[in-house]
C-alpha cells in the first residue's frame, strides 16, 4: 500500500480533484460523477473519502491509495 500511497501522494498531495481521480481510475469525469452516484461496493467507498471545500469535491488520497490496494471495510 505503501507505494500506492506514496504515488498519488506525490502526483496530487492530500487530496484528490475529480478530474485526478478520474485519470488514475482511466475514467471520463463525468463517467466517475455518474458512476459514484449510483450504490456499489466501490462508490461508497469512494464517496466515504470524499470532502467538500466551498463548492469544490475533492477526495481523501490516502482513502483511494486503499481502495486501490484492496482494503476496502466491508
Amino acid at each position: 500500500m505503501n507505494s500506492t500511497l506514496n504515488y498519488l501522494q506525490n502526483e496530487y498531495g492530500p487530496l484528490m480533484s475529480l478530474e485526478a481521480l478520474a485519470k488514475t481510475l482511466d475514467r471520463s469525469p463525468q463517467g466517475l460523477r455518474v458512476s459514484l452516484n449510483t450504490k456499489s461496493d466501490i462508490s461508497i467507498a469512494i464517496n466515504a473519502t470524499k470532502r467538500k471545500i466551498g463548492r469544490r469535491v475533492y477526495f481523501k488520497t490516502e482513502g483511494i491509495a486503499k481502495m486501490i490496494d484492496g482494503d476496502i471495510q466491508d
